[in-house]
């Protein structure tokens, strides 16, 4: 699993965190940060001051914070806006989801042949998977982006991997086929040694693929007698989450 350094610094980890906010919400108050950060509104307005000085945060007429020149990503703006909608209405299903599984619980969306995760909560477990907020990981590895790869039809997914060997390109097929037949998708040390989850996609109204959400636990306590509680688990949260994102515009 990701260790915490040990020597960590609270103050980079926040402003690291800060940037992943920016970068998935596009648009942030003092008060927002200092919630979500678990920080004082003076630190909260610090931390901010000093992005906007280097260029990383602007702030309009209604003291709110946006993405500066340095991060220019086409998350920004109106699709930052979009994914903090999409994360408000998903968080309260994570929280409920990571209480009953006692597991950290995640939410992604794919950007090419990557994951991007959107949002997580913590299991309060003391061995657990910790925050992946911001974190970056091949799709085909991940449980959530092997979810929302299933979803594409197969001349999309040739045009995604057009380098696969055929070897390669016949395994991603079957275990594509494997998760559309089950309706989940299992990562056993696929991405980080000691780290197994278990994904499902979402989606709105109309059918469409919006984003992935995965139970994330230690390899140790991913057995098969577990696998069966935790899709349990998460079918019923998709259904869940799902009621609140019937409206949800297409991607």
């Amino acid at each position: 699993m990701k260790n915490r350094p040990a020597y960590a610094l609270g103050s980079v980890d926040n402003v690291l965190l800060l940037l992943h906010m920016l970068r998935d919400q596009g648009r942030l108050k003092v008060a927002d940060v200092a919630r979500e950060l678990g920080i004082a509104r003076s630190t909260a307005h610090r931390l901010l001051a000093m992005l906007v000085y280097r260029d990383f945060a602007v702030q309009d007429e209604q003291h709110t914070y946006l993405p500066g020149p340095f991060l220019t990503s086409t998350q920004a703006g109106a699709g930052g806006a979009v994914l903090r909608e999409l994360r408000a209405r998903v968080r309260p299903t994570m929280e409920a989801l990571c209480a009953r599984a006692a597991e950290t619980v995640n939410l992604m969306i794919r950007v090419g042949t990557e994951v991007r995760f959107l949002d997580s909560v913590e299991s309060s477990q003391i061995l657990h998977v910790g925050d992946r907020r911001g974190t970056i990981l091949p799709a085909r590895r991940s449980s959530g982006g092997k979810v929302l790869l299933a979803t594409l039809p197969h001349d999309q997914l040739r045009d995604l991997y057009p380098d696969l060997a055929d070897h390669e390109r016949a395994t991603l097929a079957r275990e594509l086929d494997d998760v559309r037949a089950r309706g989940y998708a299992l990562n056993v040390d696929g991405t980080e040694r000691g780290v197994s989850a278990i994904g499902s996609t979402l989606r709105n109204g109309r059918g469409t693929a919006l984003a992935a959400l995965s139970i994330s636990a230690p390899s140790a306590r991913f057995g098969p007698d577990r696998v069966g509680f935790f899709a349990a688990q998460l079918k019923a949260a998709v259904r869940e989450a799902e009621q609140a994102l019937i409206d949800f515009p297409d991607a």
